[in-house]
């Protein structure tokens, strides 16, 4: 039986053309199947995608998101920026924030919680990326890590229905090593726990993400607690997407 409220983002990174949005028609065709239809799947291509990927898929059940924003939400002098307000503007109802990529460029726990606060403003949903670098976890700081990135990215925040949490060990990214099944638990419950110290609510979703694929997406989608996949590479090919899609049924 299919886990009928799961959510599968697919972050496309810095790939795709115009071209490429006519082959995500096989994805929507696979959710007009009933076993699939309380799926929630959410596109995150580049900025210069979102608008065509829109009006493409308007009125349909794939959802649009971007891959980050800057954190002043007014307009402004900002050359090169693009904020939540713009974002919004093009279509997209959801935006990435935290990725480790990102955090590797310089965005700090202070700047994430700037724009997370930004995007709420314009009453679009976040992605809120947390998750721990492999110098970390062999220190055993990952509570600690996970524990700062939350109280510092959601500082401020009262109402958290219009945030997902994306655990991405930033060891696991790209790498095609992804945590033991007893290890994965522990840290989703870590997050949890973390969640109920700072009084957030326990309806908020928890995805997982970091070399997901279809060997692995049934045995993640099983533990306790994890609401979905974050799939980065393998949401570029349809059918990969696809794969991992129906190996999260029993």
């Amino acid at each position: 039986m299919t886990n009928i409220n799961m959510i599968f983002v697919a972050n496309w990174k810095m790939h795709g053309n115009f071209n490429d949005i006519s082959k995500v028609k096989t994805v929507l065709n696979l959710i007009k199947n009933k076993k699939y239809k309380k799926i929630k799947i959410i596109y995150c291509p580049p900025f210069t995608l979102i608008k065509s990927f829109s009006n493409y898929f308007n009125n349909t059940k794939l959802n649009i998101g971007a891959q980050n924003c800057y954190y002043k939400s007014d307009y402004g002098p900002y050359t090169g920026n693009v904020n939540a307000k713009l974002i919004k503007s093009a279509g997209a109802k959801y935006i990435i924030l935290g990725h480790s990529e990102n955090r590797n460029e310089g965005e700090t726990d202070l700047l994430i919680n700037q724009k997370i606060k930004s995007v709420l403003k314009e009453k679009l949903s976040i992605i809120f990326c947390i998750g721990e670098t492999i110098d970390e976890k062999k220190k055993k700081i990952t509570f600690q890590v996970l524990k700062r990135q939350i109280s510092k990215g959601l500082k401020g925040i009262k109402n958290t229905n219009k945030i997902i949490i994306a655990y991405e060990p930033v060891w696991s990214i790209g790498s095609g090593i992804v945590p033991s099944r007893n290890e994965l638990e522990k840290n989703i419950k870590k997050i949890k726990k973390i969640l109920k110290q700072f009084k957030f609510k326990n309806s908020v979703k928890i995805l997982y993400g970091g070399s997901v694929n279809s060997k692995n997406a049934n045995e993640i989608s099983k533990i306790d607690g994890i609401g979905g996949l974050l799939v980065g590479g393998a949401s570029l090919n349809s059918k990969k997407f696809i794969d991992i899609i129906k190996k999260t049924s029993n």
